[in-house]
């Protein structure tokens, strides 16, 4: 979807910059930039926003062969951000009737095919419609099926579907996941029995049969779960000034480890690398690190590269 960003309280005014937005593009630019083949599935509107989403997917490097212009008139999605308290941001979402709203597993399943070694999915997709919902079990159920690694990112908006209409559309996916990311706020939404404490959470995940879970607890770094042990990773220390798309980020670092093939501690480095490059700069995507950028974290405070 585009976005709309602007620099102060929106009912005062002023001016809003243009750019693109959407959990799953974001982790598929952190991933293009760190060097690894991506394609991106899904429905942008025939309109000139719909050109602006595609056109920076393809600038970052991103497959786009699969995107579908909508012909109906329906509209590419938007949404506007408002700082409003420091690092506090507001966004407001205008989806109901997007064109993205209308994916359906027709527009996605042709993507596995030749099958990608991972494919990513967030809870916020099938909070936009039924066919969206559809589209999403039907993409990590044939995934499944075919070997392919799925990973979920839970992503819970609240100004689009409550959390007990999550946990009824989430649940569900759980039998064809393989990897499952969330905040700790969002983790009770998947669990069993929600109210658990996290311990209980995550066995209860684990028990449905997938194989890692990852919590991302902001600035405190994260924890990875799986059946043969713990392993918990700090955040990386820098100044945050926006830290939307931080979580994206995070993922897109996550998922690069996992696509080198490096074990868990070294994901989990990568994942808040990629994070503390979002909090850093203004954007959800625009700060992403490319590859030869990461190690930028251990040169000394006020290095100049020249």
């Amino acid at each position: 979807m585009a976005a709309l960003r602007a620099q102060g309280a929106l009912r005062l005014g002023g001016n809003l910059g243009l750019s693109v937005a959407g959990a799953e593009s974001n982790v598929a630019i952190g991933l293009a930039r760190l060097g690894h083949r991506v394609r991106w599935a899904g429905r942008v509107g025939a309109d000139e926003l719909g050109a602006l989403v595609l056109r920076t997917l393809r600038a970052e490097g991103v497959d786009i062969d699969h995107a579908v212009t909508d012909d109906t008139g329906r509209p590419t999605g938007l949404l506007l951000t408002e700082p409003r308290l420091g690092t506090l941001t507001r966004v407001s979402y205008y989806r109901a009737g997007s064109a993205g709203s209308a994916v359906a597993p027709a527009d996605v399943l042709p993507a596995l095919a030749p099958a990608p070694r991972v494919l990513h999915l967030t809870g916020i997709t099938p909070a936009l419609s039924p066919t969206a919902a559809d589209a999403v079990l039907a993409a990590a159920t044939h995934a499944r099926e075919a070997g392919i690694t799925v990973c979920l990112d839970v992503n819970h908006r609240s100004r689009l579907w409550t959390a007990d209409r999550a946990r009824t559309a989430l649940r569900p996916l759980l039998a064809h996941i393989d990897l499952l990311i969330a905040s700790e706020d969002e983790l009770p939404l998947v669990a069993e029995h929600p109210g658990t404490d996290e311990p209980e959470s995550v066995r209860s995940v684990l028990a449905e049969g997938v194989g890692e879970v990852v919590v991302k607890r902001g600035a405190r770094g994260a924890t990875a779960f799986t059946k043969d042990g713990t392993c918990d990773r700090a955040a990386r220390e820098v100044d945050a000034v926006d830290l939307v798309g931080a979580g994206d980020a995070f993922v897109a670092g996550y998922l690069s480890g996992l696509l080198d093939d490096v074990d868990i501690p070294a994901r989990l480095h990568r994942a808040v690398t990629t994070a503390a490059f979002a909090v850093a700069t203004r954007g959800d995507w625009e700060g992403l690190p490319t590859r030869d950028e990461l190690g930028l974290f251990d040169q000394p405070d006020g290095t100049t590269i020249r």
